[in-house]
C-alpha cells in the first residue's frame, strides 16, 4: 500500500525546495567529445604460390574477403580456391574457416592445372570428404588411407572438384557433391574433372593425406574476426575450450552423415544450440538458420548430444 511519500515531497515549502535542489544538485557535465570511429581491421595477404604482399580490409564475409584479395592481386575472384592461415602451403589444418585471427597471414590458392580422371567403382565410398570455400568452389578436404581414391595418385587434398561425369559442379555447395558422388553407382565407371591449387616449382611436395581434425587446434586466447554467412562479421573471444571440442566433434558428425567438414557450419550449429534447453529447441534454431541441409532426425539428436557432453566435460 502507498505510503505517501510523493504526497510529502509536494508538501515541502518552495524555499525548501529551492534549498534542497541548489545543495543536490550537480553542475551540467561537459559534453562528452565524440567516441572515435572504430578500428578499421586490416589484414596481410599472399599469393600462395608467390607474390607480393597485399593488404585486405573492411570486408564482412567470405565473399567480400575473396573480392578483396582478387582486388589486390588483380585476379577474378572465381579464380580463388581457399585460403590458409598462416602458411602457404596446402593445410587443411590451417584452412580459413568462420574465424581469423587478428594477426593471422592469409595465403590465397588460386587454380591451377586441370585434370581428368576416370575409374571404377568397386566400392561403396569414394573414401574422400569433401568442403568448400563458401561461394562456389568444392574441394577434396581428406583421402581415406586405403581407400579407392586413395589408390589414384593423381588425385590429391586441396584438389577442386570441377565437374562429375560431365555435370559441371563449379557453383554446388559441399554437401551437393558430396551426395552425388556418394550416389554413384557402385560397379559402374565414373569421370572427375578437377582443379588442383597452383603451385611454385620450388614448393612442390609429396602428395598429403591430410591430417584428420582431432590433430588440428583450434587456437585461443586472443580476439578473432568471425564470419558469418550471413549477417555481418564480428569481432569475438576465441570458442571456449568446451565449444572447441564441441565443434571438433559436429565436424566429424558431418562428416559421418554427410561426407563434409566445415568448422563453419559445425561452429554455427553450436552457437545454435548454446541458450537451447532440449532437442525439439534446438532443431527449431536449425531449421531457422540452416534450413536448407535438410538435417536428418538421427543427426540432429547427436549433435545436440555433442554440445550436451561438451558441456558436461565428456569430451576428450
Amino acid at each position: 500500500m502507498p505510503l505517501g511519500l510523493r504526497s510529502k515531497k509536494r508538501g515541502k515549502s518552495k524555499e525548501t525546495s529551492k534549498l534542497v535542489e541548489s545543495e543536490a544538485a550537480p553542475p551540467p557535465p561537459a559534453a562528452a567529445p565524440p567516441a572515435a570511429p572504430p578500428a578499421r581491421l586490416h589484414f596481410h595477404a599472399q599469393l600462395a604460390h608467390g607474390s607480393a604482399t597485399g593488404r585486405v580490409e573492411g570486408f564482412a564475409s567470405a565473399r567480400q574477403l575473396y573480392a578483396q584479395i582478387a582486388e589486390a592481386f588483380r585476379i577474378p575472384p572465381a579464380q580463388i580456391m581457399f585460403c590458409t592461415l598462416n602458411t602457404h602451403k596446402v593445410d587443411m589444418d590451417k584452412l580459413l574457416g568462420a574465424q581469423i585471427g587478428l594477426e593471422d597471414f592469409i595465403f590465397a590458392h588460386v587454380k591451377g592445372q586441370r585434370k581428368e580422371v576416370e575409374a571404377l567403382k568397386s566400392e561403396d565410398v569414394l573414401g574422400l570428404t569433401i568442403t568448400d570455400n563458401g561461394i562456389g568452389c568444392a574441394f577434396i578436404k581428406r583421402i581415406k588411407e586405403g581407400s579407392l581414391m586413395d589408390q589414384i595418385k593423381t588425385v590429391c587434398v586441396g584438389d577442386h572438384i570441377e565437374s562429375i561425369n560431365g555435370k559441371n559442379v563449379s557453383d554446388y555447395r559441399h554437401y551437393e557433391v558430396a551426395k552425388m558422388l556418394k550416389d554413384l553407382e557402385k560397379g559402374q565407371m565414373f569421370k572427375l574433372e578437377l582443379i588442383e591449387p597452383m603451385k611454385a616449382f620450388e614448393m612442390l611436395e609429396p602428395r598429403s593425406q591430410g591430417r584428420s581434425l582431432p590433430e588440428a587446434k583450434i587456437s585461443r586466447g586472443r580476439e578473432t574476426l568471425r564470419l558469418r554467412t550471413k549477417g555481418p562479421a564480428t569481432v569475438e573471444e576465441m570458442p571456449s575450450e568446451a565449444e572447441e571440442k564441441a565443434i571438433k566433434k559436429v565436424d566429424e558428425l558431418l562428416e559421418t552423415y554427410m561426407g563434409i567438414r566445415d568448422i563453419e557450419l559445425a561452429a554455427t550449429m553450436v552457437e545454435a544450440g548454446r541458450d537451447k534447453k532440449n532437442p525439439d529447441e534446438f532443431a527449431m534454431a536449425l531449421d531457422e538458420t540452416l534450413g536448407d541441409f535438410a538435417f536428418p532426425d538421427e543427426f540432429v539428436f547427436d549433435v545436440w548430444g555433442a554440445i550436451g557432453d561438451a558441456k558436461q566435460g565428456r569430451l576428450e
